[in-house]
Formats: C-alpha cells, structure tokens, sequence
C-alpha cells in the first residue's frame, strides 16, 4: 500500500464490484421503499460515501465524469430530503 493511499480505498479497490453493485442496490432499494425518514437518512448516508468517493478520485476524473457525478449526488440528495420531509 502507498503511503497516500487510503485504507478505506484499498480495501474498496479489493472488493469484488459486483458484490459492491448489488449492495448497493439493495440499499438504494430498501431506502426507497422505506417509510419516510428511515428510508431519506439512508439514502442521505449513501450519498456521503458518494461525496467522499468524488472528492477522493476528483483529480483524476475527466470534466464530463465530474458533472455526471455531481448531478447524480444531487438527484440523490434531492430525493432524500424529500422523503425526510
């Protein structure tokens, strides 16, 4: 491991990204489907492992990537607030 490199970031890098996709997606789903502030804080906690990830591979992502990015976080936030409230 270098010594800038994260150890959250490199456990993430080892896991098997289909594993990581569909637990994801089951968090997105059960945070959908649940009732109102239970379901908007999980989606809101998906969303700050989202922000660490876009601040931590900024540098490396291309214009179009970061814009992307940044809209998906937002719809994300955006839904969450709204099952918050």
């Amino acid at each position: 491991m270098q010594p800038t490199q994260r150890p959250v970031l490199a456990r993430l890098a080892r896991a098997n990204p289909t594993s990581v996709f569909l637990a994801t997606l089951a968090l997105v789903l059960v945070a959908l489907f649940a009732p109102g502030p239970v379901g908007g804080l999980l989606l809101l906690a998906l969303a700050a492992g989202l922000v660490y990830l876009l601040t931590v591979t900024w540098s490396v992502q291309a214009s179009q990537t970061r814009l992307i990015r940044l809209v998906m976080v937002t719809l994300l936030v955006a839904v969450a607030l709204v099952k918050l409230f």
